[in-house]
């Protein structure tokens, strides 16, 4: 098991949280990526991948069936790809060490937020404004 080493950050966040935080994500990183190369047609990159079109014959109901499941698998694929996307952004946030930094005000991001959604990019105030419920 590879030791994590906590870069040195910009919040009042313990290193053992912002570490906890991180297996989190490497930890959903490899489970989208595994989510998508199952739903997904092979490609270069996970986030890259197309959803396979199926095929469960000729038949006027099978071919409904097909397009009705390759329009649902386009859907959970795209996201599973913002998600994917989200973690990968909040792990270059880790490395840089701005992770748990609000990046409009620029305060630290409560950790019972962080650990709901350890993707956050933002603090509840500055997100609640954003989505105009202030």
């Amino acid at each position: 098991m590879t030791k994590l080493v906590v870069p040195a950050t910009k919040n009042n966040i313990s290193s053992e949280f912002i570490t906890k935080i991180k297996a989190m994500l490497l930890e959903e990183k490899a489970r989208l990526e595994h989510d998508l190369t199952q739903l997904a047609a092979p490609s270069n990159s996970a986030a890259d991948s197309k959803s396979a079109f199926p095929d469960y014959g000729d038949k006027d109901d099978e071919n409904a069936s097909e397009v009705a499941d390759y329009a649902a698998n386009m859907s959970i694929e795209q996201d599973l790809g913002n998600l994917l996307r989200d973690v990968k952004v909040a792990l270059k946030r880790w490395e840089d060490g701005t992770y748990g930094i609000c990046k409009y005000c620029k305060k630290p991001i409560e950790e019972k937020r962080l650990l709901a959604r350890p993707t956050s990019s933002a603090c509840v105030e500055c997100k609640k404004a954003i989505m105009q419920e202030v």
